[in-house]
């Protein structure tokens, strides 16, 4: 078996046109839909980058492996196992072209070859596909007759949206300068205008208009498209591409704009937690498929290991949704996710198939409310909160939200909540920059 596994660092499914969006942002991407299967609601249950990959590489829930932040201090037990060491285990040749090492070291754990090109920067994240893929498709070629498993990972459409001039092309608004435009002006009150103002937006100008930024993040999809046309050119040159299964995913999504939020992935709304998942692999998946169903991070190592014709671990909690991805069996995994951030803010959401509760263990710099409720039927952009307006219904999915931590705290023999424990890594920098 081969296994190209392409992580595209903060893309939201929603600015992709096979999940919907209208702008041509994701040709490659969108015929690798129509080529096989779709899951149309797919989530993190742990955000931002180091609880979504920690899940993604182990198949826990991020209260089980305890990874719950991001820049935090807490280690992965290396009693656990993670996917790359078990497909190794299995007889595949495992590779990475990625530099997650660089954020915590058991992402690189199980690799036989590690490609690391962000070295060459002095920013790790403005390390480009096409760098990646200069080291990636060489391998592929050198490997084109072993099973193998790569994982790739892009970094665009992270943030600082600086895409190439070819691909600054989704603009369609008036003058991005105009300064009767005021959409940005709230990113100067948060931490990440300390981080941005003297790099990348100096580099942008004095923009003023908020749609012209979300454009030039359209601009970095389009980039990681063309990396992925790429790969997947140089699986049909060297005549392995009807044998490879092809899984383009994300880690998480990203905010835009929304309650003192700019361009990041925190809060724990849709858009960040939704992330796209598609499987291409000619004769074992139907092509042009879409699953309705919930899955999850943590489901993608059981299904790959088995996949593989191994088996997940006694230590993994998701599922195997390679029958329903087969057409063999429709039945849902899950009737609810649950999912959670201690980086910017420490949050839990409760989320089913109509509403989302959102539950804060500890106050934040935006100063949102401690429990927000959405209907996600009359209200998919979760933009009124229904929190006071339905205290039955908050009431009744917050004792069901604390069972399950409760629950799921027992069983891995812990007492104290890890958004508790850990406290909010990032979220006391921009305390101590404000103060400053």
């Amino acid at each position: 078996m081969k296994i190209v596994f392409i992580d595209i660092d903060t893309l939201r499914a929603d600015h992709l046109g096979c999940y919907g969006y209208p702008k041509p942002t994701s040709p490659t991407i969108d015929r690798m839909a129509s080529e096989g299967v779709l899951f149309e609601r797919c989530f993190a249950p742990g955000i931002p980058t180091t609880p979504a990959h920690t899940t993604i590489y182990t198949g826990m829930h991020p209260i089980s492996h305890n990874i719950v932040t991001h820049g935090g201090t807490v280690d992965l037990d290396r009693r656990i196992p993670v996917l790359p060491e078990l497909l190794q285990q299995a007889g595949l040749t495992t590779c990475a072209a990625d530099n997650l090492y660089d954020v915590k070291p058991w992402l690189a754990r199980g690799y036989e070859f590690y490609i690391n090109s962000a070295h060459r920067h002095r920013m790790k994240l403005l390390v480009s596909c096409e760098e990646i893929n200069h080291r990636a498709i060489p391998w592929i070629k050198a490997h084109a007759n072993e099973p193998f498993f790569l994982f790739i990972h892009y970094w665009e459409p992270h943030t600082p949206y600086l895409p190439p001039p070819k691909y600054r092309v989704f603009w369609d608004g008036g003058d991005p300068y105009d300064p009767n435009n005021h959409t940005l002006e709230g990113i100067k009150q948060t931490p990440f205008w300390k981080m941005w103002g003297d790099t990348w937006f100096r580099k942008l100008g004095p923009v003023t208009d908020a749609d012209y930024v979300v454009s030039l993040y359209d601009g970095e999809v389009r980039h990681a498209d063309d990396g992925v046309a790429e790969l997947l050119a140089a699986l049909d040159e060297v005549g392995i591409a009807e044998e490879t299964l092809v899984v383009v995913t994300a880690d998480h999504g990203e905010v835009m704009v929304r309650n003192g939020i700019y361009f990041d992935h925190h809060g724990l709304y849709d858009e960040t937690i939704r992330v796209p998942l598609i499987l291409r692999w000619p004769g074992r998946l139907p092509a042009g498929k879409r699953v309705g169903h919930f899955v999850q991070h943590m489901d993608y190592a059981p299904t790959l290991l088995a996949w593989a014709g191994s088996h997940a671990t006694e230590n993994m909690e998701g599922k195997d949704f390679g029958p329903m991805a087969e057409g063999r069996d429709d039945t849902p995994l899950w009737d609810r996710v649950v999912c959670c951030e201690s980086t910017w803010q420490s949050k839990w959401a409760l989320r089913t198939h109509t509403h989302k509760l959102i539950l804060a263990r500890a106050p934040d710099a935006y100063g949102t409310p401690p429990r927000e409720l959405y209907n996600l039927v009359d209200d998919p952009g979760e933009t009124h909160n229904l929190a006071d307006e339905d205290p039955e219904r908050v009431q009744t999915m917050e004792q069901e939200l604390e069972a399950w931590i409760a629950q799921e705290l027992a069983r891995s023999g812990r007492t104290v909540d890890p958004l508790v424990a850990q406290g909010i890594t990032l979220g006391k920098r921009w305390e101590a920059m404000r103060s400053s």
